[in-house]
């Protein structure tokens, strides 16, 4: 029987990425009920107590407790932040069977206590990872979403905005392909307030196409910089993990480019790949398929190419 409506969320792995999702879901009062789920027990216990601390400054209130995999039962979206880190020099691909291994644990689990929701996968490399998750649940393609380019997104945003000093949120602008070393720009439908960044690069001459190049190359790279830094990513991608859970719980039908399966878009199939979707209450309502230009085509196609080959090693 079904409890009475509320949004629960389970987050499995509260390291550096669960744990910053925890705080900004708590944060911005996102779900009713939010379950932490992770193998180092105390660790989480931890979590709950210091997030349930700071309930009288959030604006709105959430149950969070330290649960197990029955929780998943009346989940409406398990989130897996789970699994080995990227180190300094390793690439995200070079995670690929060390996480397939804790992740077909781990979803198996999840559908033994009969979770029927959307998954949510943040851990890398996020585009197999994903691919695996939809094969172990048994889900629909879409109920099953990666958090694709969401981050490499942002980061392209939040650049583009910087260079020609406007507001990151009135840039239009998509990074789509592999989380990682073949993503590609979308130059094709950049715009700022309706109007093509080519455009104004073809008519501003204090703007270059080698400033934008150098743009996509800090985008592409991010994670590596920061790596050395810091040792790991954890806030761009934890908030990118509240917008699409936002998105999901409040329907909101909106355009995010996570990772989704193509059945036919772009003329690919049988992969989970970062481009525009339209996300609601149901998971990935439709992939936007934007009409990318010869060069678009080609780089999207390497991508595609370069994750069907890790992808056959593991499934085919």
């Amino acid at each position: 029987m079904k409890r009475n409506r509320v949004n629960r969320v389970v987050l499995i792995g509260t390291g550096a990425v669960g744990s910053s999702y925890a705080f900004a879901m708590l944060n911005q009062g996102v779900a009713e009920e939010l379950v932490l789920i992770d193998l180092n027990k105390e660790k989480s216990e931890g979590d709950a107590m210091d997030l349930n601390h700071g309930m009288p400054f959030a604006p709105a209130p959430t149950k969070i407790w330290f649960g197990d995999y029955s929780d998943c039962q009346y989940a409406d979206i398990v989130v897996i932040c789970a699994g080995a880190n990227q180190k300094p020099g390793e690439t995200r691909l070079d995670l690929v069977e060390k996480n397939t291994a804790i992740f077909k644990g781990i979803v198996g689990e999840v559908m033994n206590n009969g979770f029927d929701g959307i998954f949510i996968v943040a851990t890398n490399p996020v585009d197999i990872l994903t691919y695996a998750v939809w094969k172990f649940s048994g889900l629909p393609k879409e109920r099953v979403i990666g958090s694709g380019t969401i981050l490499d997104t942002a980061r392209f945003r939040f650049l583009l905005g910087d260079y020609f000093n406007i507001d990151t949120r009135n840039v239009h602008a998509y990074i789509i392909g592999e989380h990682g070393d073949t993503e590609l720009p979308v130059w094709s439908h950049a715009d700022i307030g309706g109007k093509p960044i080519k455009k104004i690069i073809d008519e501003r001459e204090e703007y270059t196409k080698e400033d934008l190049e150098e743009i996509f190359v800090n985008v592409r790279d991010a994670a590596y910089h920061i790596i050395e830094r810091k040792g790991a990513t954890y806030y761009g991608i934890a908030m990118g993990l509240v917008r699409l859970t936002k998105a999901i719980l409040q329907n909101e039908n909106s355009i995010l480019t996570v990772s989704a399966y193509l059945n036919g878009e772009y003329n690919h199939d049988d992969i989970y790949i970062g481009v525009p979707a339209i996300v609601n209450r149901d998971g990935i309502r439709e992939v936007l398929e934007f009409s990318l230009d010869e060069v678009e085509k080609e780089k999207f196609a390497h991508s595609v190419k370069v994750l069907k080959g890790i992808k056959e090693t593991i499934f085919d």
